[in-house]
């Protein structure tokens, strides 16, 4: 396995078992993860919010079944923000969407395996072109499970997220007549999501920066002075643990370029 490129903030976040537990409500607000009580667990995810991503990744697949959601997350979102090499990048996408798809063979009632499969699948997709990922039905995929996750799930905001997400770039990639002929998406449902999504998270700059991309996809020049102020909101959250230290990070990046 390849050398993980280390989180860039390393140190500024220092949580163990019993501060992840006492946050958890806020630190999952997102993913509405269930509280696990497994010390060990705990510790796995001590690592992913601290930024040890791989450390994170690790642990969670030592502990069988129960450890796949930590280490789903910690891959996709290593990959997402500090991956440098792509064809990596893909790789561990694809990893990801394998074991999680496996993990909802087994275990039917957990609803992360499912949103963690859509994501993989979702930023695989990006990776290698959304229309070629169309024409590979990938996208069918991850308008079905994460349409199965809201169902049950319906305050799941990050997944509000990435199904609006979905609606963007078929919008974006074919048009929005062969888009919601061929694939179901919609510029209003899109929107209708994000919007649903910020209301469940509010605070959340992932949601803020998405939605951003999302409505200069879908409508371009013309909203950039809304993609704009919803970057500046993202740029001043106040980020708890690593996570949302990249993706605050991220934002302040749109707003210098």
């Amino acid at each position: 396995m390849a050398k993980w490129t280390p989180f860039p903030y390393a140190g500024e976040y220092n949580y163990d078992a019993s501060t992840v537990k006492d946050n958890w409500t806020r630190l999952h607000a997102g993913d509405l993860e269930a509280l696990p009580h497994d010390p060990q667990l705990l510790e796995a995810w001590a690592h992913f919010h601290n930024g040890e991503f791989h450390k994170a990744a690790l642990l969670g697949l030592s502990l069988g079944p129960a450890g796949l959601n930590v280490a789903n997350k910690a891959t996709c979102v290593y990959a997402t923000y500090l991956e440098k090499h792509e064809d990596r990048r893909l790789a561990l996408f694809l990893e990801v969407a394998a074991r999680a798809e496996e993990q909802t063979l087994r275990d039917t009632l957990n609803i992360n395996a499912l949103y963690w499969r859509a994501y993989a699948l979702g930023r695989y997709s990006q990776g290698i072109s959304v229309a070629k990922a169309l024409a590979q039905g990938l996208g069918n995929k991850v308008k079905t499970n994460l349409e199965h996750v809201i169902k049950h799930q319906p305050n799941h905001a990050d997944a509000h997220v990435v199904l609006g997400n979905f609606h963007a770039e078929v919008i974006d990639k074919v048009g929005s007549l062969i888009g919601a002929m061929a694939y179901g998406a919609s510029r209003d449902i899109g929107l209708k999501l994000f919007a649903k999504a910020l209301q469940l998270n509010v605070d959340s700059a992932y949601c803020m920066v998405e939605y951003a991309r999302a409505i200069l996809m879908m409508d371009g020049e013309k909203m950039m002075e809304e993609a704009t102020r919803l970057y500046q909101l993202a740029a001043r959250a106040k980020p708890i643990d690593a996570l949302e230290r990249l993706e605050v990070e991220m934002a302040r990046n749109q707003l210098d370029d």
